[in-house]
């Protein structure tokens, strides 16, 4: 797994270079080519007429606002690329479909894991960007600092998806100095300590640097549990599966991949 391409996912509200440049550290530290990405949904109003037209040159006056602000979110980022160094994908629709669309074309997606009361029409909607992208997606911490990865907690679940995560991961695995396999204790220990044993055995083998360790929590702690021994390694960077007990519009995840979306503090590598 390498990174040969990473997209970036920008919100049309809000300034594009803090997430912008979170993403071009990684681009030029995996000599990867950067595509940034935007999209919004004009907000549907009720009609106000009775043929609709006065609503119609409405939502086009809508349209053409967020293509202002394409144009405007665009301009910060060649100015901050260059215009030889990235390209740029800038739409009308729905920012999590479109993004999902488009994340064939590339390794990894940097994406905002904010939810606002217009999430939907206006940045993306997490969880189910996580479902659909067929991509591992890195949501980065509140201050969009430049991510060293130098230790890295992988919270471990044997799942598919956490199976996933991991070998997703692989490009920031190899590089870093310390990575912990973090699972909770269930009732069948032995399975546990297994487990994470193995998974330690297969990175190893493809040279990383990593050790195991259960820790003994129930599920409402977990997700507290996990953070404390990524704060313990001093990792900037929790791996994880995006798992959860739903497929339906809302997404009903459960409580780790819940509370890390929620954790603005790290930054957050999933994968399904």
């Amino acid at each position: 797994m390498v990174y040969n391409t990473i997209m970036v996912q920008l919100d049309i509200d809000a300034r594009a270079t803090p997430r912008l440049a979170f993403a071009w550290s990684l681009a030029r530290r995996f000599e990867a080519k950067l595509i940034a990405f935007c999209a919004a949904e004009p907000y549907l109003s009720i009609p106000e007429d009775i043929d609709g037209s006065a609503s119609s040159v409405k939502m086009q006056q809508k349209c053409i606002e967020i293509d202002e602000q394409l144009k405007a979110l665009k301009s910060e980022f060649e100015h901050l690329v260059g215009k030889n160094h990235g390209s740029w994908r800038g739409m009308v629709g729905d920012p999590t479909k479109l993004l999902a669309y488009h994340a064939r074309a590339a390794d990894l997606l940097v994406a905002s894991a904010n939810n606002g009361v217009a999430s939907g029409l206006r940045t993306v909607f997490p969880g189910e960007l996580i479902l659909s992208a067929g991509r591992p997606v890195l949501f980065p911490n509140e201050r969009h600092e430049p991510m060293a990865a130098a230790n890295v907690l992988v919270s471990w679940k044997d799942t598919r998806e956490a199976r996933r995560a991991v070998v997703d991961a692989m490009p920031f695995l190899l590089a870093g100095q310390e990575v912990l396999v973090a699972t909770i204790e269930d009732d069948d220990k032995h399975s546990a300590h297994q487990s994470v044993a193995e998974v330690v055995r297969f990175l190893v083998r493809h040279g990383v640097k990593a050790r195991s360790k259960v820790i003994d929590a129930n599920d409402r702690q977990a997700p507290e549990a996990l953070l404390n021994e990524a704060n313990e390694i001093g990792a900037d960077l929790i791996v994880s599966g995006g798992y959860g007990h739903s497929r339906l519009r809302e997404w009903i995840f459960g409580g780790v991949t819940l509370s890390l979306l929620a954790d603005h503090s790290i930054n957050r590598l999933m994968a399904n």
